[in-house]
């Protein structure tokens, strides 16, 4: 009987591995059907509500043959763009949802150039919601090393910061020395290895602690590191990293988006307008990471240390996947908010998302065209 059941077994894996190697090939197969009528523009979008305006446009053409194809939870939608061949991605919220789905997209097509698009918010007090930013560079924010502070203190202390009875410890004179980290002048953990550095700056929590007499008072958080992130280039040699924290759009992508500053851009929604009209804006700097920035004090902080204009939480994973596959990129980023700076009510977003979405779509539009002219 054993025997039986152990033979039963091994004839299901059997077929099961035939199944799965039937549906990998006949994917493949339609990966290289769809390849040979390449190379295509690489359209990355972050999520429904920015993609849907880009479908519905009468400058989206279906390829009738062959109008998606389904991969690894996403859907590659086949079709042209002012007479381009693309390939639009829709990639999910987050950084990493945003470099799976153009690592995907690279190594699956054959692709020329990627182009990204979606809303952000704004740190950049001299614009306004609505104005559409394009980006020389751009850096992921989110990748930190943690630095604490040397604090000295007693078993009273010790029990309300750590929860535990700590009276039987033998301190010398009721006082002990807690690690929590150094200062700017210190050395990381790891640094001295290469794997962290203090050139790129840090954020000070204690400067945002409610003042005491005038004065700011410490805050346990101390202090976070900004550090680049490790890549491993297609041309490099396995397994040696490089790193990258400002990653540079494609020159020539970003030298031919100044012929859309003088874009006309829609500036109300329903009865609601802007003040003036929007407008498209090459700016030096945008950041990304895995936080949605709603938060003045903060939105101030990323402006004045980065000069940093759209906050959004995918195109540095987008530019970063593209650096090291040695794929020209550019990000197109509408502002929608002022990322916490703004009324204490409500997040703009709410209101003049839909605008943005559209705007951006639109100056997408417009790249497309002066790429094929």
């Amino acid at each position: 009987m054993r025997m039986v059941l152990l033979g039963w077994l091994v004839w299901v894996i059997g077929i099961m591995k035939i199944v799965e190697g039937e549906i990998i090939g006949s994917v493949m197969n339609d990966i290289s059907r769809l390849n040979k009528e390449g190379p295509y523009l690489g359209i990355v979008v972050p999520n429904s509500f920015e993609m849907n305006p880009l479908l519905q446009s009468p400058s989206f053409v279906v390829n009738e043959n062959f109008p998606f194809l389904d991969f690894s939870g996403r859907r590659f939608r086949i079709g042209t763009l002012e007479s381009e061949k693309v390939i639009i991605v829709m990639t999910g919220l987050s950084m990493l949802n945003a470099g799976i789905a153009t690592e995907l997209l690279l190594t699956l097509f054959k692709v020329k150039g990627v182009l990204h698009f979606g809303i952000a918010g704004n740190a950049n007090p001299q614009l306004q919601i609505g104005d559409v930013t394009i980006p020389q560079f751009w850096a992921h924010t989110g990748l930190w090393n943690w630095q604490g502070m040397n604090l000295y203190v007693g078993s009273r202390d010790l029990k309300l910061l750590f929860d535990q009875d700590l009276s039987g410890l033998n301190m010398h004179r009721s006082r002990l020395r807690v690690r929590y980290g150094q200062g700017p002048d210190d050395e990381l953990a790891f640094e001295s290895s290469g794997y962290f550095t203090r050139r790129i700056g840090y954020l000070n929590f204690s400067n945002y602690s409610p003042l005491q007499k005038g004065k700011s008072s410490d805050n346990l958080l101390n202090s976070v590191w900004y550090q680049p992130e490790e890549i491993l280039p297609i041309d490099g040699y396995p397994e040696i990293r490089q790193h990258a924290f400002w990653v540079p759009v494609n020159k020539q992508y970003f030298s031919l988006a100044k012929k859309l500053e003088d874009m006309k851009l829609d500036r109300c929604v329903n009865f609601t307008c802007l003040p003036k009209r929007p407008q498209v804006v090459r700016v030096k700097r945008g950041i990304s990471a895995n936080v949605f920035v709603d938060n003045g004090a903060y939105r101030k902080f990323l402006h004045s240390k980065f000069n940093a204009t759209p906050i959004d939480m995918e195109s540095a994973a987008v530019a970063l996947i593209c650096l090291q596959k040695k794929k020209p990129f550019i990000a197109i980023r509408a502002l929608s908010d002022l990322a916490g700076g703004g009324s204490s009510l409500s997040n703009e977003a709410e209101i003049f998302g839909s605008l943005a979405a559209q705007n951006a779509v639109d100056v997408l539009l417009g790249f497309i065209s002066l790429l094929k002219s």
